[in-house]
C-alpha cells in the first residue's frame, strides 16, 4: 500500500500503560555496555538489584520489554515491508530522573511523512507520563524507508548540527561486544535483521547489525561514565542522527565539544576508517 500522508499525518497510534523494574533497567544497562567491569563498584551501580541507576536512554525500551514478535511498520496511511526499513533518528528529553521501578502511559502520534524521492522518512512523537498524570519523558523518533518515497508529500527540513571547527574536548573508545544485539534483542526489539543472517542477507548487508538504539544507548552510556561523572540525573536531552551500520565487535569513537549547556558529538566506526556511526548528536545537560 503507498503512504498516504493526508491520512497519516497526525494519526493517533494509540496509549499504552507499561510498568518496568530493577531487573529491566539492569538488563538495558548491560546490553549498552554497563557494568562491564566486575571490579569497578561505580559501574556496578548499572546493575543494583534494587535502584540501579537510570540512564534516560532506557526511555527508548521501556514500553516494549515484554515484545516477542518482529515489529511491523502498519499505521493509518503507512504499510511498509520490514526489510526496507531503518531507524533515521532520536531524540529523549526526561523531565525528571527516572525512577528504577514504575508505571507509565504513553500516547503516541504521527506528527510527518516526509517524502525524499527515493524514500519516505515516517515521524512519530510520543508522550510519557506517570500514574499520577506527571510528565516522565516525551520523545520523537523517525524511520527511513527505502524506496517508499515519491508519493508527493513535503521533503522536510534539514536538522544538520554544524560541529565547531577545532579539536573536540572530548574523545571516548566504545568497544561493542559481538554478541551485543543478541543480547539488546531481550530489551524488545526482534526485528530479525540484528540476529537473522538471511534476513540481514536479503536486506543488503553482509551480516546481522547492531541496533540503531543499542548504539545511542551505549554513547549516552559512555558519555554519562566519562563526561559527566557516572551522573545520569546530569543528562536532560539526548538526540542523534542513524547516519550508518555498526556491527557488532566493532568499537566506536566518540567526540565531543562543549557548547555550554550542551555537548556536540559524532560517532565513528573505529574498525572501518572512521565510517559515520551517529551524526548530529545533541546532549543537553540538566
Amino acid at each position: 500500500m503507498p503512504i498516504d500522508p493526508s491520512v497519516a499525518v497526525g494519526a493517533d497510534l494509540g496509549e499504552t500503560t507499561f510498568s518496568w523494574t530493577p531487573r529491566e533497567v539492569a538488563l538495558y544497562n548491560l546490553a549498552v555496555g554497563g557494568a562491564h567491569d566486575p571490579m569497578d563498584t561505580v559501574g556496578l551501580q548499572y546493575v543494583d538489584d534494587v535502584a540501579p541507576k537510570v540512564l534516560p536512554s532506557f526511555a527508548t525500551v521501556a514500553a516494549s520489554f515484554h515484545a516477542t514478535e518482529a515489529p511491523k511498520v502498519e499505521f493509518p496511511g503507512v504499510d511498509i515491508d520490514l526489510a526496507k526499513v531503518v531507524h533515521g533518528a532520536q531524540q529523549v528529553r526526561v523531565h525528571r530522573p527516572l525512577p528504577a521501578t514504575g508505571t507509565a502511559t504513553m500516547r503516541t502520534r504521527i506528527s510527518e511523512v516526509q517524502d525524499k524521492g527515493s524514500a519516505a522518512v515516517i515521524v512519530q512523537e510520543s508522550t510519557v507520563v506517570d500514574q499520577a498524570g506527571e510528565p516522565l519523558w516525551t520523545a520523537q523518533s523517525s524511520i527511513f524507508a527505502k524506496g517508499e518515497g515519491g508519493f508527493g508529500g513535503d521533503r522536510g527540513t534539514s536538522t544538520r548540527i554544524e560541529l565547531p571547527d577545532r579539536a573536540a574536548d572530548h574523545e571516548i573508545l566504545v568497544p561493542t561486544r559481538p554478541e551485543q544485539a543478541l543480547l539488546y534483542r531481550l530489551c524488545g526489539d526482534r526485528n530479525p535483521l540484528h540476529s537473522n543472517p538471511a534476513f540481514a542477507a536479503a536486506a543488503g548487508f553482509p551480516r546481522p547489525i547492531l541496533h540503531g538504539l543499542c548504539t545511542y544507548g551505549s554513547v549516552a552510556r559512555a558519555v554519562v561514565d566519562e563526561v559527566l561523572g557516572g551522573d545520569v540525573g546530569a543528562l536532560a536531552e539526548y538526540s542523534v542522527s542513524f547516519a550508518g551500520v555498526v556491527f557488532p565487535g566493532e568499537t566506536l569513537r566518540v567526540r565531543a565539544w562543549e557548547d555550554g549547556d550542551r555537548l556536540l558529538a559524532a560517532t565513528t566506526v573505529v574498525d572501518r576508517d572512521d565510517a559515520p556511526a551517529l551524526g548530529n548528536v545533541v546532549f543537553t545537560r540538566s
